[in-house]
This record gives structure tokens, C-alpha cells and sequence, in this order.
């Protein structure tokens, strides 16, 4: 039996432990980046009844066409539910006030928690620290991390050694295709650089993609994780 995970002082206000045992189906979905259409695509493929439940790894805005869109679709459903990224996290702090931004976002991103955990699984945006405690963690840590003892995309990466207890669904790294080991789980496929937008249905532990339409932003390619 898993028990419950405690973080620190700073972070265990923004935790938010989640009762999956009324789903049917539960579904983890990778970074969107205000890509609306595609999230709609992969939403249709997915089917979602009110018995299913859809979390999201955070990053819903910025650097795609349609952040307001985005936004009202996941805030309005209630089957959607999403923990804070990075991109929230500029606009929460007023490191960034794009000019799509309403009266009402900036304290609904700050209104999302920095974790999400239910049963053996922890959802957060960037990572964890294999080396510390989860108390030891700060929320700016939490929704960044990457290579905590490497340098950036070059690693090596958090998840490289990461060995439980939990599973951590992620997004922040932008991987080829979606990363899958023992205790980590990465979905962010670069949707808006002309990747898919990638799901994990945590029931049957299979993945469920779409391909977007238009590659909204160019990124390099050593900036591309190929998850083997």
C-alpha cells in the first residue's frame, strides 16, 4: 500500500490528493500549449463520459494559436482537471502577461495545485529530485525539474534514476514519443512544435495520441528527448 506523499510546507497547500475509485476511466494528457484544435481532436478520440476523468500535466498556454481557448475547456468541464506549469507559474508571478491574458486567469492558474496524487501515481508538471525527500522540494522545483544534477536537456534527467516509490506523470521535457518506465511516465510529445498531443489511459496503460494540423513554434532538435 502506497500512503500518502508529503511534500513540503510550501507545497503541501498546492497538493491536492485525488478518490479515482468513482472512475471508470482516467486519462493523464502531456503539455497543450494553447493548441485548442488538437486538444479537441484528442478529447473526440478519447470519448470522455461523466464517469471518466482528465488530468492534465499543466502548460496549457503560451506558444500555441488559442491559450484563451484552452483554457475555457478545461476550466468549464469538470471531468478536466490540470496541475500548474511552468508557463502558468510566469503568468502567476508576472514574468509574463501575454496579451491574451482576461480578468480571471492569472488567479485561476494560481488556483491550480502544483501536484495532483491518487493511488500510487504523483501528476506534476516538471519532476522530482531522486536524490531528496519530497519535503525538501520547493514549488518552483517541482514544476522545472529536469536535470538536478546535469544541464538541462543534455542531462542527465531526474526520472534517469528515479526509482519509486511513486509513478510521476510529467510533461516539461519534450520528448519524441512518450516516455515510459517503471515510475515515470513522460507526455509532453511537443504538440506545438508539430509533435502529437499525447494521453496515458492509467487503467489499461496504454498510450492515445493526435497528431496536430499546423507546427506552431520551431524547436531545435537538440532540444527533443528520444525517450530510449
Amino acid at each position: 500500500m502506497v500512503t500518502t506523499p508529503r511534500f513540503s510546507d510550501a507545497v503541501e497547500p498546492r497538493h491536492e490528493r485525488l478518490d479515482i475509485d468513482g472512475y471508470d476511466r482516467v486519462y493523464i494528457v502531456g503539455d497543450v500549449h494553447g493548441s485548442r484544435s488538437t486538444l479537441e481532436r484528442l478529447l473526440a478520440k478519447l470519448a470522455p463520459t461523466g464517469d471518466d476523468l482528465v488530468v492534465f500535466v499543466g502548460d496549457l498556454v503560451r506558444k500555441g494559436p488559442d491559450s484563451p481557448g484552452v483554457v475555457d475547456l478545461v476550466r468549464e468541464d469538470p471531468r478536466l482537471v490540470s496541475v500548474r506549469g511552468n508557463n502558468e507559474q510566469k503568468i502567476v508571478r508576472g514574468d509574463k502577461r501575454p496579451a491574451w491574458l482576461r480578468d480571471g486567469d492569472r488567479a485561476y492558474f494560481e488556483s491550480l495545485p502544483v501536484v495532483l496524487s491518487f493511488a500510487d501515481a504523483l501528476v506534476v508538471h516538471g519532476g522530482v529530485d531522486p536524490s531528496r525527500p519530497l519535503a525538501d522540494h520547493a514549488v518552483d522545483e517541482l514544476l522545472t525539474m529536469r536535470a538536478p544534477h546535469g544541464s538541462g536537456y543534455d542531462g542527465p534527467f531526474w526520472y534517469d534514476s528515479y526509482d519509486g516509490p511513486y509513478r510521476v506523470f510529467f510533461g516539461h521535457t519534450v520528448h519524441d514519443a512518450p516516455l515510459e518506465r517503471a515510475h515515470a511516465v513522460g507526455l509532453d510529445t511537443g504538440c506545438v512544435y508539430g509533435g502529437t498531443l499525447t494521453a496515458y489511459d492509467y487503467r489499461t496503460d496504454e498510450f492515445v495520441a493526435v497528431s496536430p494540423t499546423t507546427t506552431h513554434q520551431e524547436r531545435a532538435r537538440s532540444k527533443v528527448v528520444d525517450p530510449a
